[in-house]
């Protein structure tokens, strides 16, 4: 395994209803300072450009915000993640909001589309919303969502306008014209917070979810374990790490924290235990706000699960 680490730096904020997402790889380099580490200047990184100019005026897509933009930052984000995939490195990618996990994932399969893919995803939030179902139209809650290819028309709540018809069906066929994953391949940690259509999709679906209270009972050392062995018949895993997945106690710097959340500790065990399978092909990092933090509290935190992670792949 022993692949080079290569960053992403994805300065995204247009997904997200809260400002300050953009700047939470910032905040992580300040806590690297202060913590005195060498770890961004240590590894090679490659930054995407992130237009973040229209959140200076209001969308005129309700029901998808900024869409047009957002697609645009996901075509890139794909082909950064292919390029360092296809040069054998492992990609560990920074991100403002959580829309652009979809880039990521639409990355990977444009490498391997043949490869099935399995989804960790651990994070408060389902991110299952469509443009028919969002109670927000705020992008972030809806990677999912584009990587199954779906519309959940079945749950209705929305009548978007066609162009963001067009941009959703669009944006679905990034990387592969097809659905990037099966319901199957997802694994929820802590997930908590969740409207009716994401449910109905949960339930329906049968989407595995740990909860935290499977974390605190079961311990996150086999909480891992089980992830892994849920996903055994997937030939790549991607790890994703939304910060809110945190409870609001410890991590109150992103923009829609929630209470119930797993520890720091039990966040590190987890992704360090995750990241070093075999089958492990990216890991991601999301939704830090230092905006509405205290002392960077937050990004400081996370700093030390991205050492943590990044030591702990680099030393198989």
């Amino acid at each position: 395994m022993n692949k080079k680490v290569i960053i992403i730096e994805v300065q995204s904020e247009l997904g997200a209803g809260t400002p300050g997402a953009s700047f939470g790889i910032d905040a992580l380099k300040i806590a690297s300072i202060k913590k005195r580490s060498p770890f961004f200047t240590k590894h090679n990184k490659v930054v995407v450009l992130s237009d973040n100019t229209p959140m200076f005026k209001k969308s005129t897509s309700p029901t998808a915000k900024h869409i047009k933009k957002i697609v645009e930052l996901q075509k890139r984000v794909q082909i950064a993640v292919a390029k360092i995939i296809r040069e054998d490195a492992f990609p560990l990618v920074l991100a403002g909001d959580h829309s652009t996990s979809f880039g990521t994932i639409a990355g990977i399969k444009h490498v391997f589309p043949e490869k099935r893919l399995g989804v960790i995803w651990i994070d408060a939030h389902a991110d299952l919303h469509t443009p028919y179902t969002t109670p927000s139209g705020n992008l972030h809650g809806m990677p999912l969502a584009l990587a199954l290819a779906i519309d959940n028309t079945e749950c209705m709540e929305n009548t978007p306008d066609p162009d963001v018809i067009h941009l959703w069906k669009q944006a679905k066929k990034i990387g592969t014209k097809d659905a990037k994953i099966n319901y199957e391949d997802i694994v929820y940690i802590s997930v908590r917070d969740f409207e009716k259509a994401e449910e109905y999709l949960m339930n329906t679906h049968n989407i595995k979810v740990f909860t935290t209270d499977d974390v605190r009972k079961k311990g996150a050392l086999q909480v891992a374990a089980m992830t892994i062995e849920y996903l055994s018949k997937c030939d790549q895993i991607y790890v994703s790490f939304d910060v809110d997945s945190m409870d609001i106690f410890f991590a109150k710097g992103t923009g829609t924290a929630v209470i119930g959340g797993i520890t720091p500790e039990e966040a590190k065990i987890l992704n360090r235990e995750l990241v070093t399978h075999a089958k492990t092909c990216c890991w991601e990092i999301a939704e830090i706000n230092p905006m509405i933090d205290s002392e960077n509290k937050t990004a400081e935190i996370a700093f030390d699960i991205i050492k943590e992670v990044t030591k702990k792949r680099e030393s198989q």
